[in-house]
This record gives structure tokens, C-alpha cells and sequence, in this order.
């Protein structure tokens, strides 16, 4: 996928078929989104592309009630390429430019520079200085200009319309399950494998110790995950918590056991993909108790992974 950064850029591909927006997360709403794109483009002919902004505009205009992002910009990107997003033109948002009416966007550069013949948003979309244009706008002004535009209609889950604020929520309660599903696939985060304080060492279940890049990291507690190292997957339990057996850090921790793993990884980037949660993060009275607990999580963890279902799911076969 083409990554633009420069509207001026002779790169750019047109004719256009155009969504826009932050699009954090690519849940199974934007997805539907990005599908009708993608097949409407290559119903005319267009390039599938992408109006994005970076970083985010209420990071800029308001950063107090700006949303932690559920991914890295490199995530996204991967995202879009994988939904077949073609071109992603990237916004740089500045108070400036937040200052463009709303009509101006639309005809100088989504018809105009990028020659959009159709555009797909989602419910609720609102745009240009001060978020007054609406649907409405979009519309007339595309019809005026012998172009096309639509909503599509947005995904319910469970009675639940789909959005990324949800699945926020629901991470920070744990509930991967349920985030896994809105999202279509595990929530993944990114991060540099650290040196620790060697406690999984001496408890004979060694410890990738994590620096995670992304914002929002799931609740406490103890989790079967997939850990992508240079693009393979591996079965492995995580733990995020604060280790108050051991008297509690001032900051919460990211470690995982990556089953029947020798490798050094120390200082690489790896993926940590959640599926399920196992239990919240506990006190023990000794180590002795915490061994015992780290055993049972790990048996625990095989189990899940034998289930015929979610190998195949995972492509661990």
C-alpha cells in the first residue's frame, strides 16, 4: 500500500474510491466500511483509498479528552493494506487546518485533489472547522458535482453498536473475548522485549518483559496469548499487573511465557496478540503459592491451545 503525506504529491492515484477518518482499531464496522470501498473501486476502476489524519484531531484541539489509541500507526497502515486499501493519504492535522470549512474539504480535496467518484462514511459523520458538515452536506455537494456518497449503516454486536470507545472500554475490563469479537480478530500490541528484574527466572518460568507501544493495554490480570516473533506465532501466557507478591511495581507490567521457547529475544519488537483471560492478578502469601498459581495458568494455557478450534484459528497447526 502507497502512503502519501503530501497532497501536492504526482503520486497520488485518482480517480479515487474514499473513505476518511482515524479509523482506530479497524473493527468489524470499519471494515464494513473499508469493504464497500473496496469492491466499488474495483467495480470502476478506482483506487481503494484512504483520508486519514495524524495524530489525532482532538489531540490537537482538545488533548485532555483525546481517546488512547488502540493502535500504532504501523498497525493501521498494516490493517488497511490488509482490507485492501491501496493508497492511504495522511493528513498532518494542525489547528490550521482545522480552521477549513467544511464544503472547502469536500470540493477542493475530496472531489478536487483526490477525485473521488464515490465516498462511503460512516453514521454520525461530521467534518471540516467546528465538525459542521454532515451527511447532508456531503451529499448535495457530491450530487452537484456528479459524484456519488453514502452512509453505510453501522455493525451491532450483540445489541451493541460497534465502536472503538467500546472496545476501550472493554479491554481495560478484561474482556478480550468480547473486544476480540467487535475488533475480528485478537487485540495485538507491540513492544521491545526488556530486561527485567529476573523474578521469572528464578521462578523457572522465564519472562519476556515488554515495553509496549500501544496506549491501551488490557486490565490486571492473567491471559492466553499469541506472541508473533518475526512473524511466527507462539502459545504463550501474559501477565499484566503491578507483581504485589513480590511487594508491587510503581508501574504496570507487560511479561509473557512463550511456551516451549529457548530463543533470545532480548531487545526485539514483538506482537502480542490476547484471546482469553484466565484471572485477575492475585497476592500469594509466598512463592511457593505463586509457583503452584503459574503452573495451574500454564495447564490451563496448553489446554486452550489443544482445543482443534482455536488452533486453527490461529494457524498454529
Amino acid at each position: 500500500m502507497k502512503i502519501i503525506r503530501d497532497l501536492t504529491s504526482p503520486e497520488i492515484e485518482r480517480p479515487t474510491v474514499l473513505t476518511w477518518g482515524v479509523y482506530d482499531g479497524l473493527h468489524i464496522g470499519h471494515q464494513k466500511i473499508i469493504q464497500t470501498v473496496v469492491d466499488r473501486a474495483r467495480a470502476l476502476g478506482a483506487t481503494p483509498t484512504m483520508l486519514t489524519f495524524d495524530p489525532h484531531p482532538r489531540h490537537v484541539l482538545r488533548p485532555e479528552t483525546a481517546p488512547p489509541l488502540l493502535q500504532t500507526f504501523d498497525q493501521r497502515m498494516e490493517g488497511l493494506a490488509a482490507l485492501g486499501i491501496e493508497q492511504t493519504v495522511v493528513i498532518h492535522f494542525t489547528r490550521e487546518f482545522s480552521l477549513t470549512p467544511a464544503e472547502q474539504f469536500l470540493r477542493q480535496i475530496v472531489f478536487g485533489r483526490l477525485d473521488a467518484r464515490e465516498v462511503y462514511v460512516g453514521k454520525g459523520v461530521a467534518f471540516g472547522h467546528r465538525r459542521q458538515g454532515r451527511m447532508e452536506l456531503l451529499i448535495r455537494v457530491a450530487q452537484q458535482l456528479g459524484r456519488q456518497a453514502a452512509e453505510v449503516p453501522e455493525v451491532k454486536l450483540h445489541g451493541h453498536a460497534v465502536r472503538s470507545t467500546l472496545i476501550r472500554r472493554l479491554l481495560r475490563a478484561g474482556r478480550v473475548n468480547m473486544a476480540r469479537k467487535m475488533l475480528g480478530r485478537p487485540y495485538e500490541v507491540v513492544g521491545t522485549v526488556m530486561r527485567g528484574h529476573g523474578v521469572g527466572q528464578e521462578l523457572l518460568f522465564p519472562t519476556a518483559n515488554l515495553r509496549v507501544e500501544n496506549d491501551v493495554i488490557p486490565a490486571k490480570g492473567v491471559y492466553v496469548t499469541v506472541t508473533l516473533v518475526e512473524g511466527e506465532k507462539w502459545p504463550s501466557a501474559t501477565n499484566i499487573g503491578v507483581r504485589p507478591t513480590f511487594g508491587g511495581d510503581l508501574t504496570i507490567g507487560v511479561e509473557c511465557h512463550i511456551l516451549d521457547f529457548q530463543r533470545d529475544i532480548l531487545g526485539r519488537t514483538v506482537r502480542l496478540q490476547f484471546l482469553h483471560r484466565l484471572r485477575d492478578e492475585m497476592r500469594f502469601p509466598d512463592v511457593e503459592a505463586l509457583k503452584h498459581q503459574i503452573r495451574r495458568d500454564l495447564q490451563r494455557t496448553r489446554r486452550y491451545f489443544h482445543w482443534p478450534a482455536a488452533v486453527r484459528a490461529l494457524g498454529l497447526e
